[in-house]
Formats: C-alpha cells, sequence, structure tokens
C-alpha cells in the first residue's frame, strides 16, 4: 500500500479523471487533477508530486508542451511522467519520450495494468 504518494492526473476528460482518480485512491494514492496542461503547471507550486499522468491532446496546453514545461520546473524535472492516450503513433511517441515521458498507455487502459505501470515509476 502506498503511503501518501501524490499523482497529478491531467486530462481534458472529467470522466477519465475521475476512473483514474478511483483506481489510484484504491490503491493507496493521493491524487491531484487537471483539466489541461496550463491547469495542471497552476497546480504545481512545489509540493511533492511523485508521478504525473497525462493525456496528450487536450485544449489550452496539450500534454507534450505540458511535459517540457514541467521538465523545465526544477522541483518536478525528475518526477517520472507516464502519457495516457488515445494516440498510438510512433511520432507522438517518440516526441512524449524526447520530451521526458517514462511511460506510455494507451486509453482504453486496463486498471491493473495502470497501477503494475505507477508502482514501477513511483519514487
Amino acid at each position: 500500500m502506498a503511503l501518501n504518494k501524490t499523482i497529478l492526473i491531467v486530462d481534458d476528460s472529467a470522466s477519465l479523471r475521475q476512473v483514474v482518480a478511483i483506481t489510484l485512491r484504491g490503491a493507496g494514492y493521493d491524487v491531484l487533477e487537471a483539466g489541461d496542461g496550463k491547469d495542471a503547471l497552476a497546480k504545481l507550486t512545489g509540493q511533492r508530486v511523485h508521478l504525473i499522468i497525462s493525456d496528450v491532446n487536450m485544449p489550452n496546453m496539450d500534454g507534450i508542451t505540458f511535459l517540457k514545461e514541467v521538465k523545465k520546473n526544477p522541483h518536478y524535472r525528475f518526477t517520472p511522467v507516464v502519457m495516457l492516450t488515445t494516440e498510438g503513433s510512433e511520432d507522438k511517441k517518440r516526441l512524449g519520450q524526447e520530451a521526458g515521458a517514462k511511460a506510455w498507455m494507451v486509453k482504453p487502459f486496463q486498471p491493473q495494468q495502470m497501477l503494475a505501470a505507477v508502482a514501477k515509476l513511483v519514487m
């Protein structure tokens, strides 16, 4: 059981954030939620975040741009980021990896698969 490990979920779909949050909270994680990259950056105020799960295609700021911005922030430079997206293209995956994504999961996701990935990456 994870103790006070905080995970930020960034997705413009409230229903998807809810499903991911329920999965993570059920495994004992604390969860923060943001509706897009800009919202997420505003919520990253120096508190400890152990992992970020982000969509790629979002309004205001997409996931790849958000990832690049996160990596510029000294508080979150080493925070692992998982991209959770409908995008399966190799180009997008490569862009994600170049920007610093640690893993790429395609929606719809399996809760157990997500929890296994999260458990490996949470610092």
